[in-house]
């Protein structure tokens, strides 16, 4: 077992159930998991093992020991690649939507990591460990277009340098709902962990890291606008969480929109269209560019009729 987590219940807390609560406290729990740990006796209220029912006043001590995590292992998988640039140091591939990029709990294997593994024969830099061999950055799973990974660890070193240092550029296009009064703009706000929902980011007043995104307008529909926006840093859900702060959430973005699931879309309408780094050999500059997916193009269709 892990190190304990203490929690402290505050008065929102009052009258929710404790499963539920550590669902939500909890971000490696699911309630059926939280109910499990308490009939296992991994939880503590104030000290004490509790009912799987209790109902929390606000103002307890919750401790709760979690599992060690079982191991999982990236192995090789014959998963089909959009390959758009490759060389002995880089790959980027146009990642599709619903391809999770690494394993994890819940997604152990059919990641694009599996695929990189079967595609590159093993070549891939160790820097981002064994379940992350070569990966540099992320996208959402939900979310298409390109990512970059490195197939050695000098390559690996080089690129996450240009992400620091925002040479290494990209760019997304998206439909936002409403209308944009102004034809570009910055996000300036840092972004941290939800205080109210562990599972989600937010524009935090403390304890969040710097985040910036450039928007600009590419097209308007009636109460949609489509959107290119390029990142000056790279957090998590960044152009989500940002532009759901300015009031226009991304369509189809059901954790920081409306709940309600858009019909023939499976997320948020997002794209990473363009990559624009420094070969980490040579120096010289590198774009990529991955044109908008059939399902984009055909949302931005129906608007058009609108």
């Amino acid at each position: 077992m892990a190190e304990p987590i203490t929690l402290r219940t505050g008065s929102e807390a009052a009258g929710q159930r404790l499963d539920a609560f550590l669902a939500g406290a909890v971000p490696e729990l699911t309630r059926s998991a939280a109910q499990r740990l308490i009939g296992e006796g991994q939880v503590l209220v104030n000290g004490r093992a509790p009912a799987k029912s209790l109902k929390l006043s606000g103002g307890e001590t919750v401790t709760v020991t979690l599992p060690e995590p079982e191991p999982i292992e990236a192995v090789a998988q014959d998963i089909p690649l959009d390959v758009v640039y490759e060389d002995e140091d880089v790959i980027v591939v146009n990642k599709p939507v619903g391809l999770v990029v690494h394993p994890a709990p819940g997604h152990s294997d059919g990641t694009l990591v599996n695929a990189l593994l079967h595609h590159c024969g093993g070549s891939l830099s160790g820097v981002g460990g064994a379940l992350r061999p070569g990966i540099v950055h992320r996208i959402d799973r939900d979310t298409s277009g390109l990512i970059i990974a490195a197939k050695n660890d000098f390559a690996h070193q080089a690129l996450a340098a240009q992400l620091q240092d925002h040479t290494l550029a990209r760019t997304y296009e998206a439909v936002a709902v409403g209308n944009l009064r102004e034809d570009r703009g910055i996000v300036d706000a840092p972004i941290g962990r939800c205080p109210s929902d562990r599972k989600k980011m937010a524009v935090v007043d403390r304890g969040g890291r710097s985040a910036v995104t450039h928007w600009e307008v590419v097209e308007r529909f009636p109460g949609y606008t489509h959107i290119r926006c390029r990142l000056e840093t790279g957090r998590t859900h960044q152009i989500r969480v940002h532009m759901a702060c300015i009031g226009h959430p991304l369509l189809g973005d059901t954790v920081y929109g409306a709940k309600k699931p858009v019909p023939g879309l499976a997320g948020q309408c997002l794209h990473a269209a363009e990559l624009r780094f420094l070969h980490p050999r040579t120096g010289e500059p590198v774009t990529v560019e991955a044109p908008l997916p059939d399902w984009f193009r055909a949302v931005l269709e129906r608007l058009g009729r609108m």
